[in-house]
């Protein structure tokens, strides 16, 4: 056996699953019922009014199959469909990837990296509507981004929201910049807790580089990657901030994604009932992400 097998086997499993309360506490009579219900009640009526009312009115208004026939018909709900497929897909994917590499990097024990780890997480700290905007006035034919083209190299630079693919491209950089610096520190906070001493006896056996990566660091926060790439899908899903501030869905909708592609039923077309059933439409690939998550959050034991 190596000693890297050696240390993986030293302990026991780390285990999450907390106690339980006897089965007396569980059993409230009188008084204790009675101040229960009345802690729970203020809860349980804000819940019902801001999250029970509104989507069982939503799921009522998107119930009518007329509307899903029509949102098929309609040759911009495809496309956002199509869109909003490569904006997680891309998006989801490259940014928690990136975020997992460059984990590791800010850990090393340099100073100058520490210091640009602060500078990293800015774009983190900068609120989304005025990330959104700035991207957008940048990327206009007057903006930084096309002078810089020009001091540069030359030439007046490109029209970046009269094409489909260069706007969705934006679109999905802007989303990447902004959240992986959040994801990062989620995996520096998760490598910080792995044993020195796993590093050190596979550094013994031989894996270092990228074959250290390969086979200690990834196996470890593999269950964490998994969970975090998958609540990162659902966020991203109903993303609407950073379509519709950068790109706005142009040109001609072309870049719009479910989100905002239901905003503008909504509210440019005055129809919300199809707008709703716009968005309503993603809940069949929702829901199994969602069961896949909680039985994940569930797991009650954790091998390191």
């Amino acid at each position: 056996m190596s000693s890297t097998q050696q240390v993986f086997a030293a302990g026991p499993p780390v285990s999450f699953q907390g106690s339980r309360w006897p089965r007396g506490y569980s059993q409230l009579h009188g008084a204790d019922l009675r101040w229960a219900i009345a802690f729970v009640l203020p809860y349980a009526a804000v819940f019902f009014v801001f999250v029970v009312y509104p989507f069982g009115y939503a799921l009522w208004m998107a119930g009518r199959p007329a509307l899903y026939a029509e949102l098929i018909a309609d040759r911009s709900y495809l496309t956002a469909v199509v869109n909003t497929l490569l904006f997680v897909g891309i998006g989801v994917n490259v940014k928690m990837f990136l975020a997992l590499l460059l984990s590791g990097f800010f850990l090393r024990p340099r100073w100058w990296i520490k210091a640009s780890l602060a500078v990293y997480v800015l774009p983190w700290l900068i609120a989304a509507a005025q990330a959104g905007v700035s991207f957008h006035w940048m990327l206009q034919q007057e903006g930084l981004v096309n002078g810089v083209f020009s001091a540069l190299f030359g030439f007046d630079g490109l029209m970046w929201f009269n094409d489909r693919w260069l706007g969705l491209g934006w679109n999905i950089a802007v989303y990447i910049w902004k959240w992986m610096p959040f994801w990062t520190l989620i995996f520096i906070a998760a490598r910080m807790r792995v044993p020195r001493d796993i590093y050190d006896s596979a550094e013994v056996d031989g894996a270092i580089g990228i074959r250290r990566f390969v086979h200690v660091s990834f196996p470890l926060l593999a269950n964490l990657y998994l969970l975090c790439t998958l609540l990162s899908t659902l966020w991203a899903i109903g993303d609407f901030t950073t379509v519709y501030l950068v790109s706005g869905g142009g040109p001609a909708s072309s870049t719009d994604v479910l989100a905002t592609l239901g905003f503008h039923y909504a509210f440019d077309l005055a129809n919300p009932a199809l707008g709703i059933a716009a968005a309503m439409s993603a809940l069949p690939v929702l829901i199994p992400i969602v069961i896949l998550l909680m039985r994940k959050l569930q797991t009650s034991e954790v091998e390191l």
